[in-house]
């Protein structure tokens, strides 16, 4: 994985301030879905007093698109894409995944986005909200748990995901279900648990790698 100097692994934020939660938008394929369920996500996300939201959305703000050899410098072109990007990350206590299901997994540019960084996803939660066909993107979401693992995250046990997802917004872009709105309270309840709790722990000492 690469080494970016454009961002660290914590905020300066103190425990009182609101959480700073980036909602990463994870693919950038031609008519996709994602703004759709972006947008219903921020619409629970952003009304929240005890949490400051950035929808980090990878087809406007990409990633570069090879990794460097190992040891090997960082182009200056891909640098100018990381500084659009890297301090995003560095700067949030919390992330949440909105992502699609491709052939039984998650998007490559999701995939670039993680790799291109290190320290900025370290002893910080990740939650996600997944959409596609039969599944509801739940199987991207497990492939998505275990690399997540690699880089020092604590994943967020209760997801939101939506099967057959282009019949499940109505054309205002709000949830058909009701329960879906249930659903993504609870993961940010989640999310916002351990979003404190480690957000004061990395303040407190160093986290250890």
């Amino acid at each position: 994985m690469a080494s970016t100097p454009t961002g660290g692994s914590t905020s300066t934020s103190s425990s009182g301030d609101p959480l700073r939660v980036a909602v990463v938008l994870g693919s950038t394929r031609e008519g996709r879905f994602g703004p759709v369920v972006a947008k219903w996500l921020l619409g629970h996300a952003e009304p929240r007093t005890d949490m400051d939201v950035d929808l980090v959305d990878l087809l406007a703000t990409p990633v570069p698109q090879a990794l460097p050899g190992f040891g090997a410098p960082v182009a200056d072109a891909d640098l100018a894409l990381l500084r659009e990007i890297t301090p995003r990350l560095a700067a949030a206590d919390a992330f949440v995944l909105v992502t699609p299901e491709y052939n039984h997994s998650y998007p490559a540019s999701l995939k670039n986005a993680i790799d291109w960084h290190n320290q900025q996803w370290h002893a910080k939660p990740v939650g996600f909200v997944s959409y596609g066909g039969i599944s509801g993107g739940l199987r991207a979401v497990e492939h998505l748990r275990t690399v997540l693992a690699e880089q020092h995250t604590v994943t967020i046990r209760n997801t939101v995901s939506f099967h057959d997802c282009g019949a499940r917004f109505d054309q205002d872009g709000r949830a058909v279900d009701p329960a879906a709105d249930g659903a993504a309270k609870s993961m940010l309840d989640q999310l916002a648990w351990w979003a404190h709790a480690l957000r004061d722990a990395r303040q407190a000492r160093p986290y250890a790698v």
